[in-house]
């Protein structure tokens, strides 16, 4: 995971992701880099735009939230009309309860 965490520090400092760079970040960090993680990461992302693969990262995450948020604001929608069927009918049950009363 820190091979990861690695590359995306490289991506935002503008910085190219290579090997060397990936094991003195991973080193940096207090880790025991390991040159075959190193090099299996860089071919893994050889035609990988990283900025773009956050922003769809970042899109797909908001989706559900936002898709509860329209869901809560149904239900609130659903209440309301409740209670104004329910204000409905007891206008109703009091005005039978007139005629018979």
């Amino acid at each position: 995971m820190e091979y990861v965490y690695a590359a995306l520090l490289l991506s935002e400092a503008g910085k190219p992701i290579d090997e060397k760079g990936l094991m003195e970040v991973v080193k940096a960090a207090g880790f025991s880099p390991d040159e075959a993680r190193a090099k299996a990461l860089v071919a893994s992302l050889k035609d990988v735009d990283i900025k773009e693969v956050i922003k769809n990262a970042a899109q797909v995450a908001a989706a559900p939230a936002a898709a509860q948020q329209h869901a809560e604001g149904e239900k609130k929608e659903q209440k309301k009309e409740e209670k104004h069927d329910e204000k409905k009918e007891e206008a109703a049950a009091e005005g039978l309860a007139s005629l018979f009363g």
